[in-house]
């Protein structure tokens, strides 16, 4: 679910899709409802605070700055944000395992490092009380 919802919001980079209507392009064989209401739910939050989501992710970045980060990190850091801010039943550190494993994947041979730093502080500074005792 979340890489297709990373599929989606990268495309904001380079086009004018709307990554909600994107959604459905990495979903089409999905047979889970509760797996396609999320990843909707994930790029409707992701659209609507986005600005909020990458305020939150340059007040983290250190000796770098927001749009020089590559395409890849600057998503996977936006989905792993949102989902610690705004996703209350998710554990910190699923979010965390999740989005460095999605770096790997995707990125160069430092993502990994590099969202699992930035993530980390993000994590300790903004995460919702509650989140830390899931």
């Amino acid at each position: 679910m979340r890489e297709a919802v990373f599929k989606a919001i990268f495309q904001m980079d380079f086009t004018s899709n709307d990554p909600e209507e994107m959604i459905d392009e990495y979903i089409e064989d999905w047979f889970d409802e509760k797996l396609i209401e999320d990843a909707r739910r994930y790029a409707k939050g992701i659209k609507e605070n986005l600005k909020k989501i990458d305020e939150v992710i340059s007040s983290k970045l250190e000796n770098w700055k927001f749009d020089r980060l590559s395409s890849v990190d600057r998503n996977i850091l936006r989905l792993g944000t949102y989902e610690l801010l705004y996703e209350k039943d998710v554990p910190i550190e699923v979010t965390l395992d999740e989005m460095i494993e999605m770096a790997k994947k995707y990125g160069t041979e430092n993502s990994g490092k590099f969202v699992n730093g930035v993530l980390d502080r993000i994590s300790k500074e903004y995460a919702p009380v509650e989140k830390k005792d899931l």
